[in-house]
């Protein structure tokens, strides 16, 4: 059953003097409970389409449904409560440097109304499933790349979504921290059933964690379906540039390990 559907989304930018099509006329579906993957080079439209998902971007033209509802006719009350069901990762983190991890994670539900007491009991049982416990009064000034990020899965989950939205997640992350945070989100989606959209321009990051993948290119779909089937047999050029890029990678760092 298809939890997200864009149906003939297309996104342009009004400049001075040109308009710029970030997204030109894309429809797929997500099913509900699979990690599905946007892959595509710089300027894709990567961004662009997950931000119309939320409608934090909302489309020149097209629909977008998110469990049976078309998005772009609510009201705004009925898509800010639609918002609290679909959490957003960032590639920079976003916490609060005021505040430290336990008020971060408490942060969502502070703005939903709840109260003090029952929020921080749930934030601490979140900074457990992402094992950050022994960090609850740390402030962001003293933590890692990874640990930001793993407090920014908390807050998320302290919304108690049923989507998770994953902008380059791991794009500002090494590669031994990129391989945690990509086990903690299949752990999340196997445990939790959330379902989870992971925008990426590393191939890598589908290989490892994606049911299926879109692959675009210049704001169009070059091609979409099965992780295994798009990389064994890529119909697109576009998906056969960065199945190159990522043997080319591949082979430096096998080059690397044996000097």
């Amino acid at each position: 059953m298809s939890i997200i559907e864009i149906k003939n989304v297309t996104k342009t930018f009004d400049e001075k003097k040109s308009n710029i099509h970030a997204l030109s006329d894309i429809s797929l579906s997500v099913e509900e409970g699979e990690i599905f993957g946007v892959i595509g080079l710089s300027g894709a439209g990567k961004s662009t389409l997950v931000r119309c998902m939320n409608l934090l971007e909302k489309p020149t033209a097209g629909e977008v449904w998110v469990d049976g509802k078309n998005l772009i006719t609510l009201s705004s009350k009925d898509l800010r409560l639609m918002r609290r069901e679909i959490g957003m990762i960032f590639q920079h983190f976003n916490l609060l440097m005021q505040r430290n991890v336990l008020d971060n994670v408490c942060f969502p539900m502070e703005i939903a109304g709840v109260k003090k007491r029952e929020a921080r009991e749930r934030a601490m049982n979140y900074l457990r499933i992402v094992g950050l416990e022994e960090k609850a009064k740390a402030y962001p000034v003293q933590l890692s790349g990874g640990q930001k990020q793993r407090v920014a899965i908390a807050r998320t989950l302290a919304s108690n979504p049923r989507i998770i939205l994953c902008d380059e997640a791991t794009s500002a992350l090494d590669p031994q921290t990129t391989g945690t945070i990509l086990s903690l989100l299949k752990k999340i989606n196997q445990e939790y059933g959330i379902t989870i959209v992971v925008i990426t321009h590393e191939m890598r990051v589908v290989e490892e964690i994606c049911d299926r993948v879109a692959v675009l290119d210049k704001g169009t779909l070059a091609e979409i379906g099965k992780v295994r089937e798009v990389f064994d047999h890529p119909k697109s050029n576009a998906a056969k540039s960065l199945l190159l890029e990522r043997k080319i990678e591949q082979l430096g760092v096998n080059t690397a390990d044996g000097i």
